[in-house]
């Protein structure tokens, strides 16, 4: 039986998925807990309707998502900490500290969590930062981090 889900059920699918499911399953425990509906020909033109709008939604956060990766490409990120000799700095640079520094310098507003730093940076200089800008979309970040003096 075609089913369309209205809530993420597991094993069976996210909401707004057309899925097969065993008509006892879906009677018996999707349709009294309003988890889905039946595909009759009314419910898929009302679904095949959202599809559309949530593909050109989709579609407007990939472009903003390319829009924002190229001002990020183009940024170079200056922090400033205190270094011992040899260009080693007393503390590190963490993940939180380059996304206020984005913040502060470009106005890019990226959750910390989505840059993506293996270790954090305890060395001066020129390091590159992958940073998560949409799912599939990863930008490369400068991080250039000096002496204070």
């Amino acid at each position: 039986m075609k089913i369309i889900l209205k809530e993420n059920v597991k094993d069976l699918g996210k909401a707004g998925d057309l899925v097969d499911a065993k008509s006892g399953f879906a009677r018996n425990f999707l349709f009294p807990r309003n988890l889905a509906v039946e595909a009759t020909a009314q419910n898929m033109k009302e679904w095949e309707a959202e599809q559309k709008v949530l593909k050109a939604e989709k579609k407007a956060e990939v472009e903003e998502a390319e829009k924002v990766k190229k001002q990020i490409e183009s940024s170079t990120v200056t922090l400033i900490g205190k270094a011992g000799d040899g260009g080693k700095l007393f503390g590190s640079v963490t993940s939180q500290d380059i996304a206020k520094g984005l913040k502060d310098q470009y106005s890019i507003e990226i959750d910390k969590r989505k840059i993506e730093l293996g270790d954090n940076i305890k060395d001066l200089g020129v390091t590159v930062v992958k940073v998560r800008v949409y799912p599939e979309i990863t930008a490369d970040l400068k991080v250039n981090v000096k002496a204070k003096n």
